[in-house]
């Protein structure tokens, strides 16, 4: 992470999110610090042997560079989230099969939920770049448990198929670390990172304690 020169006098201008989620929309708002949103649109594709965390970073860096670009007074925030399972990385699934093959694999095992962030400012040549993980147990799944959740259509635009703020939530069993860092924004860090930056944040979230077993 490269902090800011505090000698020089240009302070961001404004915050924008270079994301078009929904779920980070609505969790950035929580901090209560206006923004406005650009989505950065880049291709997404893991590169062969590329590592988890690697792969996070780059992509997260990729969608706050050009926004940067085009507004360099401005802090630029990006993320990306997957899902980490013994080393493989999960994204969104591409249809309702494998939808199933990721929920069946998650079935009763760990898994890391890890969220990148990227904080860029072009005029000030700030770079920000963090990584927050979180420990997710799923329960035991069943065919039947895991299909019915497919129906709802709920898993087709979340890393590993399911979201913990909604109906995903009851296959998980507990979580150790953030939890918003588990629905696409670690809150908590975010602010801090904006606030080191020189941008005012309203609101920080309470942590939130790691789910009952």
């Amino acid at each position: 992470m490269t902090l800011p020169d505090t000698a020089l006098p240009l302070a961001p201008t404004a915050l924008i999110l270079a994301s078009a989620s929904p779920r980070r929309l609505a969790l950035l708002r929580q901090l209560e610090t206006p923004f406005s949103v650009i989505p950065a649109h880049i291709d997404e594709s893991v590169r062969p042997g590329e590592m988890s965390w690697v792969y996070a970073r780059r992509v997260a860096y990729a969608k706050a560079q050009p926004i940067a670009h085009q507004h360099p007074t401005a802090l630029v925030l990006a993320a990306d989230s997957i899902v980490v399972l013994d080393q493989q990385i999960l994204g969104k699934p591409r249809d309702s099969a494998e939808a199933q093959h990721m929920l069946t694999q998650l079935s009763g095992r760990v898994h890391h939920v890890m969220t990148a962030l990227a904080i860029l400012h072009g005029a000030r040549r700030v770079v920000c770049l963090e990584t927050v993980s979180t420990v997710v147990r799923f329960r035991p799944l069943t065919p039947a448990a895991i299909n019915a959740y497919i129906a709802t259509g709920e898993p087709m635009d979340k890393a590993g198929a399911y979201a913990i703020q909604g109906a995903g939530r009851a296959f998980v069993a507990s979580w150790d670390g953030c939890y918003t860092n588990v629905v696409g924004l670690p809150l908590r860090r975010t602010a801090a990172l904006l606030q080191a930056l020189g941008w005012t944040v309203m609101h920080v979230p309470e942590r939130i304690a790691q789910s009952a077993s």
